[in-house]
């Protein structure tokens, strides 16, 4: 019996039709269109290793024109693919470039969100842990324009300051989350964002904590209470301090203890502070 060969030559492939990009009659233009929660290994600078490796999570999109039908998914995976086995922080404007030549788009936008660790020593005992952070690398080219925001989430702890006042003894506290997105001209380190954040905290977290380190790190708290209002304006009094910073957004959000709902705050920094610059920014999510 003769067994025919499945496997699709190249002349095939050639003859095969190119739905994507038949023309639309509908003449409804896409602002993004791509693919999200793709995962790839990325290097990201580290101010003290030099260099932490991770696992990103990546949404790649594009415009799409009104007169064609659709985009080209596969070619995203290929640029992503055509990099080294790790993306490295220096190529994402490269990236940027490619995926506007290959799908023939205006604008390219690319979010890679990351966990990354950090070593901290327990405040009594100084023993060793990782605890993990969230960033967020968000990047727009428009044409020759380009836009660049980097976001760090950090979590905290929080102890009222009414609780405090208003209780014979005791305080409610809670662990809260503080979303910190920034423009910048030169290097901003992730490390830094996170120590401005901790600071601004009634305290910071730990991974590990002995008996001695959670007295110390509760006491702490007693001693530093804070409104999540009081925390974004902390961590913004900050980050007017750092000349290289352009542009910021500030949010907290507390996990309350005696309440079944979250407490919010936000503070976004105004055109004065950003120079006029407002205007020329693309991206308005963060």
């Amino acid at each position: 019996m003769e067994i025919k060969s499945t496997t699709m030559s190249d002349s095939d492939n050639n003859t095969l039709p190119d739905t994507q990009n038949q023309k639309d009659t509908r003449e409804i233009p896409i602002d993004k269109v791509g693919v999200k929660n793709l995962k790839y290994p990325i290097a990201v600078k580290d101010k003290n290793n030099e260099i932490q490796h991770t696992i990103a999570t990546i949404a790649m999109t594009v415009d799409l024109p009104q007169e064609f039908k659709g985009t080209h998914m596969s070619r995203f995976v290929e640029i992503i693919q055509c990099k080294d086995r790790e993306i490295h922080v220096d190529s994402i404007d490269t990236i940027l470039v490619e995926m506007q030549k290959r799908l023939k788009a205006n604008s390219s936008h690319i979010e890679i969100e990351f966990p990354y660790f950090m070593e901290k020593k327990a405040p009594a005992t100084g023993k060793p842990s990782l605890l993990d952070y969230v960033a967020k690398f968000h990047a727009v080219r428009n044409g020759d324009k380009k836009d660049f925001i980097l976001t760090v989430k950090v979590p905290v702890t929080t102890l009222c300051p009414c609780s405090k006042n208003i209780s014979k003894y005791g305080a409610h506290n809670q662990r809260g989350e503080v979303t910190v997105s920034v423009r910048f001209q030169d290097t901003v380190w992730i490390e830094d964002l996170i120590a401005i954040v901790e600071s601004s905290a009634s305290s910071e977290l730990y991974s590990l904590l002995k008996r001695e380190d959670e007295k110390s790190v509760t006491e702490r708290a007693y001693e530093n209470p804070v409104f999540v209002e009081d925390l974004v304006r902390n961590v913004v009094m900050k980050l007017k301090m750092n000349g290289n910073i352009t542009w910021y957004n500030v949010e907290a959000e507390n996990f309350e203890s005696i309440h079944n709902h979250n407490a919010y705050a936000q503070i976004e920094s105004h055109n004065v502070f950003t120079n006029g610059q407002a205007d020329e920014y693309m991206i308005n999510r963060y």
